[in-house]
């Protein structure tokens, strides 16, 4: 199989990373063993998230974000809160992103830690690369080329290999993770969005964007083990399986729902309405209880459910964050908080789990994706080989009209999100404005401008809806001056508009599935 690999800093690995992390355990193994003498000590964790360890936050502890925009890796001392700067796998979204011959990574997105907390597995959705971070030194151990429109994956047990799923050809891509390279792939069904782990080690658990279904692969032999199907949608945008192994919790961003899965019944339990743009679930054993936590980012808010193991759990509260669409999350090692990336504010609240209230905000890179929490992942103090990019300049959520003269940005009754959002970064001295529209009228199309102090009005770009009056992302860059945006319908979509919205769709199509996704979610990938 061809691959392409690139190794960056081997000689630091193999002298600082230890003979555990270079593969002396076996795939079948239930846990890792103990760090052997003089290796920095990891926390153990369970099923590779970190849920359900004991660890008191200290100053060895990390939190990173994956910071789609900026295209690094933000990471955070949780026993300070304060951001110790980013790592920076490609250039910002502009400028040579877009050359033939730009060779870094474009759409980091996903994160996964390795159980033994010493190193970060880094997908980027635009490039289709994996990069392996040290955690201690913030180094890029070794990048590899993966399957098209790679998502979010995991390490095996050992932490010798990490495996992606391919949203855009079917398959989970297997990585060496010590030395880089394609080890094998291998087709799972349709659309695979995301890879989970047993705590034992010994499944991985996939869920699809375009199958109602989860499939159980055997780590060991990479064979189909079951299938458990009846999700609430066929669009699932993530997964996180509990502390104990025995649920997994599936969202639909689309749909906004989740799906409550018994693993050892094998059954669908439960599918919650839990609101538009439902994301990442993770899940907190605290002093109170064992709780499953989730991110709802249209409505700009964190839920808390009681777990039930086999019956439909509970709803607690909803925390009401003050910044825009929450998206990635991850407890800490004593689960005392939850930090939560806020996807259009370029920063992380932090949640106290005793009280579900948000204490603390940080500023990270631009559109925070994936986070996760390690524990004694980096020596006291250290900062070594992080920069600057992406950080500052945060973003302007500004007032939005729809064509009647109604705002577009109030959040309406019965959990319906908004009708309009706008979001300007500044990104490469450009402003990157980015539209998510709602409910409004199907297949037509809108322009929309920005509307000056004055009231004057400039063109920003057109975007047509698809057949629900959605409008996912709409992305223009250009010099915004402007203090709101406004939508004008230009009526319905022309046939050769429509056209060319079919042929994408189509284009896109998986291999071997029963339906397509959108060029949207295979480039963008706001649908994590």
């Amino acid at each position: 199989m061809f691959s392409i690999r690139r190794i960056v800093g081997v000689t630091a690995v193999l002298t600082g990373a230890g003979a555990t992390a270079l593969g002396a355990v076996s795939l079948a193994q239930a846990q890792p063993p103990p760090p052997a003498s003089g290796q920095r000590s990891g926390a153990k964790t369970t099923a590779g998230d970190g849920t359900s360890v004991n660890a008191p936050i200290s100053g060895r502890d990390r939190v990173y974000t994956a910071d789609q925009t900026s295209n690094t890796v933000t990471v955070i001392d949780p026993n300070t809160n304060r951001t110790l700067g980013t790592i920076a796998l490609g250039v910002q979204r502009l400028g040579t992103t877009l050359s033939p011959q730009y060779t870094g990574n474009v759409g980091v997105h996903g994160l996964a830690l390795s159980r033994d907390n010493k190193r970060l597995g880094v997908v980027s959705v635009t490039s289709n690369t994996v990069d392996i971070i040290d955690t201690a030194t913030n180094k890029v151990i070794n990048e590899t080329d993966v399957g098209r429109a790679s998502h979010e994956g995991t390490f095996t047990a050992d932490g010798e290999q990490f495996w992606v799923a391919d949203r855009g050809r079917d398959t989970v891509t297997v990585v060496d993770a010590v030395r880089g390279g394609v080890v094998t792939s291998f087709k799972v069904g349709p659309g695979p969005s995301k890879v989970v782990l047993s705590p034992d080690g010994r499944t991985a658990y996939v869920n699809h964007i375009s199958a109602p279904e989860i499939t159980a692969v055997d780590v060991r032999t990479h064979k189909i083990r079951y299938t458990i199907k009846g999700l609430g949608d066929a669009f699932s945008s993530d997964e996180a399986i509990s502390p104990d192994g025995t649920e997994l919790w599936a969202s639909h961003k689309r749909a906004g729902l989740t799906s409550v899965i018994d693993l050892k019944r094998r059954r669908v339990t439960a599918v919650l309405k839990t609101g538009p743009d439902t994301n990442h679930p993770n899940f907190a054993n605290t002093k109170n209880g064992s709780f499953a936590y989730l991110t709802v980012g249209g409505l700009d808010q964190t839920h808390v459910y009681r777990r039930n193991p086999g019956g439909t759990p509970k709803l607690v509260t909803r925390i009401h964050h003050a910044g825009h669409a929450p998206h990635g999350m991850w407890p800490s090692g004593d689960g005392t908080r939850m930090y939560v990336g806020m996807e259009k504010s370029d920063a992380v609240d932090v949640i106290d789990t005793a009280t579900n209230k948000v204490t603390d905000t940080i500023g990270v890179g631009k559109e925070p994706q994936a986070l996760v929490y390690a524990p004694n992942a980096a020596p006291v103090g250290s900062a070594d080989n992080l920069g600057r990019q992406g950080l500052g300049d945060a973003p302007r959520n500004v007032p939005t009209t729809l064509p009647d003269g109604t705002a577009g940005e109030p959040m309406r009754p019965a959990d319906k999100g908004r009708r309009l959002e706008a979001t300007v970064r500044s990104v490469s001295g450009l402003g990157m404005i980015q539209l998510q529209a709602r409910d409004l009228q199907p297949t037509t199309t809108y322009q929309a401008s920005a509307v000056q102090k004055d009231g004057s009005r400039t063109s920003l770009l057109s975007f047509t809806t698809d057949s629900s009056g959605n409008a996912a992302q709409v992305l223009a860059f250009a010099d915004f001056t402007g203090v709101s945006v406004s939508l004008a319908s230009e009526g319905k979509a022309t046939a050769q508009t429509l056209a060319r919205m079919t042929a994408a769709a189509a284009a896109s199509m998986h291999p071997g599935s029963d339906g397509a996704v959108e060029a949207a979610d295979l480039l963008y990938c706001d649908c994590c």
